[in-house]
């Protein structure tokens, strides 16, 4: 039984390895499920057996990626010399990590359109929503409400979106996320106690 498992896991990760390599080069439109089975080197049926539709790995895949950033993230060991907020540099942290070539098509321009905006806001929320809340709290002080740290962190939230969904989209030209970072580590500042 111990056997069947490890093939079956086996199985799943190298469906999922080739799905990665080929969103991430050709993105999600232009590969079939047949595309991925043959990467993978297995047969249109053991893909069905492990994920019912193209849709279902690729939201199984936008979940991982957010989740290695998560890691990445919270792994940032402290820049010498940082003077901003840790909270300003992690989410500098996030916006270079979302903009890396191989994952900036997944996350960025595919995973809200073929997802929707609220799976794919759902997948961010559970992997930083912890995050940026405690964030905001240890920002905001202890004279903060319960429902204003909570506010703050929504905004928080959305800005931070809205700046990866435009790096996204962008060109190569105009903001990067320097920028963007930059911008919000401003924002972050207005949120400490006077």
């Amino acid at each position: 039984m111990a056997r069947q498992a490890e093939r079956r896991a086996a199985t799943s990760g190298a469906i999922l390895s080739a799905a990665r390599d080929l969103f991430r080069a050709e993105g999600y439109d232009a590969v079939s499920v047949d595309d991925i089975a043959a990467a993978a080197g297995v047969t249109k049926g053991a893909f069905y057996h492990h994920f019912a539709t193209k849709q279902v790995i690729f939201d199984q895949l936008v979940d991982l990626v957010q989740a290695e950033i998560a890691a990445q993230v919270a792994a940032r060991p402290p820049v010498a010399g940082e003077v901003e907020d840790p909270m300003a540099a992690a989410i500098g942290a996030y916006l270079a990590a979302a903009n890396q070539p191989g994952v900036r098509r997944i996350l960025l321009i595919d995973g809200p359109v073929v997802l929707g905006w609220r799976r794919w806001r759902e997948i961010d929320d559970a992997h930083f929503a912890a995050m940026v809340r405690a964030g905001a709290a240890r920002l905001m002080g202890t004279q903060a409400s319960a429902a204003q740290v909570d506010a703050a962190s929504r905004l928080i939230l959305g800005a931070v979106m809205e700046a990866a969904l435009a790096l996204g989209g962008a060109d190569g030209e105009g903001l990067t996320a320097a920028d963007y970072g930059a911008a919000l580590s401003r924002l972050l500042r207005g949120l400490r106690p006077a």
